[in-house]
C-alpha cells in the first residue's frame, strides 16, 4: 500500500519523446474511472518484460510473452479492473482481441500490442467496453502529441 502518495497534478507531468498517453473511462468494472491507457511508442522503440516464474500466468502476461519475442512494440493497452487472470481459453481470446482492435486503430500488426490487467481475477474482459473506449484513447494520444511529446501518427 502507498502511504502519503499524493498524484501529481497535470502541470507536474512532462512529456516523454517518442511516447503518448490516452486514457478513457471504459466502465470495465466500475464507472467513471479512467480504467483504459494507451501508450504509444514511436517507432524504434525499445520494450522488454520481466515475467513471473509462476506456471499459472493470466492472459495479458502469456500475450506479452508471445509477442515480445522478436516483434517491435508500438503500443500497450492497460486496463484496470478485471485482470483476466484464471479465465482460461476465453481470457487468451479476450487479450488477443484487444491487441486486435488496438492494432487495427493504430494501423499496426496484433503482435506490435501489449496487453496489460490488472485487478479483480475470475472474471471475463468486457471486451465490447474496451473496444468502444479505444478511439478516446486514441484521441487523447494526438492531443498528447499536439502537446509536444511526439510528432502525430502519419494519417
Amino acid at each position: 500500500m502507498t502511504v502519503n502518495y499524493a498524484t501529481p497534478s497535470v502541470n507536474q507531468l512532462h512529456p516523454v519523446a517518442g511516447v503518448r498517453l490516452g486514457v478513457a473511462e471504459a466502465g470495465i468494472r466500475k464507472a467513471n474511472r479512467r480504467d483504459l491507457t494507451l501508450i504509444e511508442l514511436a517507432a524504434g522503440s525499445r520494450v522488454a518484460g520481466v515475467f513471473t516464474q509462476n506456471r499459472f500466468c493470466a492472459a495479458p502476461v502469456q500475450v506479452c510473452q508471445q509477442h515480445l519475442a522478436g516483434h517491435s512494440i508500438r503500443a500497450l493497452l492497460i486496463n484496470t479492473g478485471i485482470a483476466n487472470a484464471g479465465t482460461g481459453e476465453p481470457g487468451m481470446t479476450a487479450a488477443r482481441a484487444t491487441c486486435s482492435a488496438t492494432a487495427a486503430l493504430l494501423d499496426l500488426s496484433d503482435r506490435q500490442v501489449l496487453p496489460f490487467s490488472t485487478g479483480v481475477i475470475m472474471e471475463a474482459l468486457p471486451l465490447k467496453r474496451i473496444v468502444s473506449a479505444l478511439p478516446l484513447c486514441q484521441a487523447r494520444c494526438a492531443a498528447t502529441a499536439r502537446a509536444g511529446s511526439m510528432p502525430p501518427t502519419p494519417s
